[in-house]
């Protein structure tokens, strides 16, 4: 949750940090020479990301005909923060990043990325070290105490949502307690300070490994899966709901179509996608399960809770859930209608 005080201080604290460009007001219209503030998540260095990212901006830009700068920040809170002030326009996010977007920042998801490899998501991975005597998560737990892990960013999906629900939640564990000492970190991080032998165990995922074995084979050659999640939905495009609609009509139209070219492909390449497909809100429902799930977990397992609190606590998320549940039933019932007319229409 964001506080009143870090709504208070975030904005002029990021500004004094030299993070954030231009200014507009909330919920003003955009001036036709202002640039289009494109934010981009902390998977790995900004560095390595604005090398991959640039030819892609290029290209909105020449098709916009307007400048699109991006905003690279060291965790995804910053991503999150800098849309709820209107500092950026729109952000590639992973789900657990765009739900705080759309919950508490005012963004909405209009796209979602379409993997390469054609997978129609990404999973999450703990990973060990080749030589850990450690091969499965159970091993893990029992001789945490002893072990550093590498935890992702907590706006982080598979980094961390995931995991954190699968891993630790299901099995009554605390991570923050259990090991000998938790980190924080991006998924390159992690991935290199196993590789490296500084950290036991770390949060990871397939895109992370699939890159990494192109960047630094070397590395990933020292990391053993030991753990993989299930599909999680690829990650979602999102802008503020407060952009002019002729905005948003001419970003839907630019990502929708890219990735047609030969050209184009070669530059979505080092992004690990091939084009962008068509999503809304509704990709974060299994998201958000996972999210109440999770603490339907902890409260059950919070031995500090009275008789009646924690039941009066179970109550409220079973009935949430319940809403949400009856939420995916209809979109799905909905996206079953639509596929049967499609098909009725081509025979």
């Amino acid at each position: 949750m964001i506080s009143s005080l870090l709504r208070r201080t975030a904005l002029p604290l990021i500004a004094g940090l030299g993070l954030l460009g231009g200014t507009l007001a909330v919920g003003s219209a955009q001036a036709a020479d202002e640039p289009l503030r494109f934010g981009i998540i902390s998977t790995e260095s900004s560095t390595n990301q604005a090398t991959q990212w640039q030819p892609f901006l290029d290209d909105m830009s020449k098709a916009l005909g307007v400048k699109v700068e991006p905003f690279f920040a060291t965790d995804y809170a910053a991503v999150i923060q800098a849309m709820r002030f209107d500092k950026i326009d729109l952000a590639w996010y992973g789900n657990k990043s765009a739900m705080e977007a759309v919950d508490r920042a005012g963004g909405e998801i209009f796209a979602q990325t379409v993997a390469a490899n054609g997978d129609p998501g990404y999973w999450s991975l703990m990973i060990v070290n080749k030589d850990s005597p450690y091969d499965n998560v159970q091993e893990i737990l029992a001789n945490a105490s002893k072990l550093t892990f590498g935890n992702g960013d907590p706006n982080s999906t598979s980094g961390y949502l995931v995991p954190g629900y699968y891993v630790f939640a299901k099995n009554h564990v605390d991570p923050n307690t259990a090991f000998k000492r938790t980190l924080n970190a991006s998924h390159e991080t992690n991935a290199l300070t196993v590789a490296n032998g500084q950290v036991d165990v770390a949060t990871f995922n397939t895109e992370g490994m699939e890159r990494l074995e192109l960047t630094h084979p070397d590395k990933a050659a020292q990391l053993k899966v030991i753990w993989k999640s299930p599909l999680i939905p690829s990650d979602p495009l999102v802008w503020r709901t407060n952009l002019p609609q002729q905005t948003k009509d001419e970003l839907r139209q630019f990502f929708l179509g890219y990735g047609d070219t030969e050209q184009q492909k070669a530059i979505l390449e080092p992004l690990q996608w091939s084009g962008f497909a068509a999503s809304d809100n509704d990709q974060l429902l299994p998201i958000r399960q996972l999210e109440l799930f999770k603490q339907r977990a902890q409260v059950a397992a919070d031995d500090s809770l009275d008789a009646d609190a924690k039941q009066q606590q179970l109550a409220d998320l079973d009935a949430r859930l319940d809403t949400l549940n009856q939420r995916m039933e209809a979109r799905d019932a909905a996206q079953a209608e639509r596929a049967d007319n499609t098909t009725a229409m081509v025979d």
